[in-house]
């Protein structure tokens, strides 16, 4: 997975009592785009996010 600042951070919903979970991306902390992000979730929460297999990056709109 890579991200730059800007893109989005999409997290698939595991179950139907669950949702999708987005945020944009403030900080790529690893190395060539790679994890861990620090993150803005829509609800204007920010964290450390360390994507597993149910997340993707969408890039930012040019």
């Amino acid at each position: 997975m890579h991200a730059r600042v800007g893109d989005r951070l999409v997290v698939e919903a595991h179950t139907d009592s669950t949702h999708r979970r987005e945020a944009e991306v403030l900080e790529v902390r690893g190395e060539d785009g790679a994890p861990p992000y620090l993150v803005r979730w829509d609800d204007g929460h920010e964290s450390l996010a360390f994507p597993g297999p149910d997340a993707h990056v969408v890039p930012a709109r040019s």
